[in-house]
């Protein structure tokens, strides 16, 4: 089974970055590209019907999100990308996924740009250590600005 590079799918800046990195290094090393979407879950418990509409509306654009990056990835990587959903906390999802795919042997972020920080995620690596996300797993944190000929030069 090929190598995965996993990538958390979000609407970030820096996002972009992460998975051009990804699809390259998938293309240059015989990988593939699996893009984790972690939807938010509803806390509004009064109007159980409402919520589970708005949940499956978030899992709709999830899936459609999820669908328009994977033509992307694929054409980058040149291998059909798998995509998986979650639901909860992003850190948690994370820990879920990485535990239950003994494939995924690198988890790629991209550093958030500008005056805002790492990015909670680079952050959580930061404090807690590779094995933080449920078993030892190489993190590449790529620089969110990068451009696509810096990507090349560098995947």
């Amino acid at each position: 089974m090929p190598r995965k590079f996993l990538v958390v799918a979000d609407d970030s800046s820096e996002f972009r970055a992460a998975l051009h990195y990804a699809a390259r290094r998938a293309r240059s090393t015989g990988g593939r590209v699996a893009l984790l979407k972690v939807l938010q879950p509803s806390t509004n418990d009064y109007f159980a019907g409402v919520r589970e509409e708005i949940e499956a509306e978030l899992r709709r654009d999830g899936e459609a999100m999820l669908n328009r990056l994977g033509a992307e990835a694929e054409e980058r990587s040149g291998a059909k990308p798998e995509f998986l959903i979650e639901v909860g906390d992003t850190r948690e999802a994370l820990r879920r996924v990485v535990v239950a795919d003994p494939d995924i042997k690198i988890l790629v972020l991209a550093a958030a740009v500008g005056g805002r920080g790492p990015g909670p995620l680079v952050t959580a690596l930061a404090k807690e250590g590779a094995g933080f996300w449920g078993r030892r797993l190489p993190v590449t944190v790529v620089p969110g600005d990068l451009s696509d000929e810096e990507i090349e030069e560098l995947a």
